[in-house]
């Protein structure tokens, strides 16, 4: 159970660590199990910067670690509706993305209802490519292509990203490394702008897996394939959850309604 200090450290600033509690043995099993599965240019040179998306589905661990209890139980106390899985993506090194936020590729309505956890599955310092992110910056508007005067489409993400770093600059944002235990999860909001740090010794792993999580009682959609006036919706390909887990609720579909048409409105 998270502290009302933790809850209040993550809507003030955007992100949360915390300690599940993870076996060491079974983060070591995971380790090995997805090792061999990353791409051949990688196993020919470790220093290669690559990711595996959606290996839940066919190791056991990473599925695990996705719909952990502890992690779903801390989802649903920052947000108050339960937390549903939608993609994992696992990490060798670290990943020197650009920063963003992840409202650009995922959002829900209601706005808000998204977070991503970050577990590192070894010691995360200041050399290996650490997450870098903006803390307070999920209180700023959610910025959307057309905020930034851009075409929709991923086609346009290196001018969004270009947007980005002026955004960041001019708002005067600082930024802070995830700096982290192995074993424990970074949780972040959905609009907090994050990127992955440069790694300082190239040799060194940064392995971590993260998980995406949209929330119950929401519709889903793709910001980047979508405009002012259209949304484009998604029903993502849910990772399922333990059979002991309480299901997420249904969509309402006029709580929906309601809230597209207020939102069209403004």
């Amino acid at each position: 159970m998270l502290t009302q200090e933790q809850i209040g450290q993550f809507h003030e600033k955007g992100f949360l660590v915390f300690d599940p509690k993870l076996d060491p043995e079974f983060i070591n099993t995971l380790l090995a199990r997805v090792q061999t599965r990353y791409d051949p240019e990688f196993q020919a040179n470790p220093t290669f910067p690559t990711r595996l998306p959606d290996a839940w589905k066919q190791v056991e661990e990473v599925h695990q670690l996705a719909t952990h209890p502890a992690i779903l139980q801390a989802l649903e106390q920052l947000l108050g509706r339960a937390a549903r899985p939608f993609q994992t993506l696992n990490f060798p090194t670290g990943t020197r993305q650009a920063a963003h936020s992840d409202t650009i590729h995922f959002n829900a309505l209601p706005h808000g209802y998204m977070a991503g956890a970050w577990v590192a599955l070894e010691d995360i310092n200041e050399h290996n490519g650490p997450l870098i992110y903006y803390p307070g910056s999920h209180t700023l508007p959610e910025m959307t292509m057309q905020d930034f005067g851009l075409e929709p489409g991923y086609e346009h993400y290196r001018e969004y990203e270009d947007a980005m770093r002026d955004y960041i600059e001019n708002h005067g944002l600082q930024s802070e490394l995830g700096t982290i235990n192995k074993g424990e999860v970074l949780i972040w909001h959905a609009n907090l702008i994050h990127g992955g740090a440069p790694q300082t010794d190239p040799t060194l792993s940064r392995h971590s897996q993260v998980t995406h999580y949209y929330f119950a009682d929401c519709q889903y959609y793709i910001p980047m394939r979508s405009t002012a006036d259209t949304l484009h919706f998604r029903e993502p390909e849910w990772i399922p959850l333990p059979p002991d887990t309480r299901p997420a609720q249904a969509t309402k579909p006029g709580l929906i309604r309601r809230v597209i048409r207020r939102m069209f409105k403004a």
